[in-house]
């Protein structure tokens, strides 16, 4: 999938978590942070995957991990930036 894919994924899930999310205000301050959360999150399930020899590059295992920490993370987030 390589690094740009893993960037572009994130950048999807979370800008589609964070406008989908339940917890979210009408503020699109949300929207910014939660597109950065699903960038970090595929990042670091990319990284951590292939640190620990869990899957290789562009493997379907990598789509889904890096998936679903980058939904994880964007769902955390946002549901905290969503409490008072």
């Amino acid at each position: 999938m390589g690094w740009t894919g893993i960037v572009i994924l994130g950048a999807v899930v979370g800008l589609v978590g964070g406008w989908l999310h339940p917890l979210r205000r009408a503020g699109r301050v949300r929207i910014p942070v939660a597109l950065v959360a699903g960038v970090v999150g595929a990042v670091v399930a990319a990284m951590a995957g292939n640190v620990a020899g869990l899957f290789h590059d562009g493997d379907t295992l990598e789509w889904l991990a890096c998936t679903s920490v980058a939904l994880i993370a964007v769902a955390v987030t946002v549901g905290l930036l969503s409490r008072r």
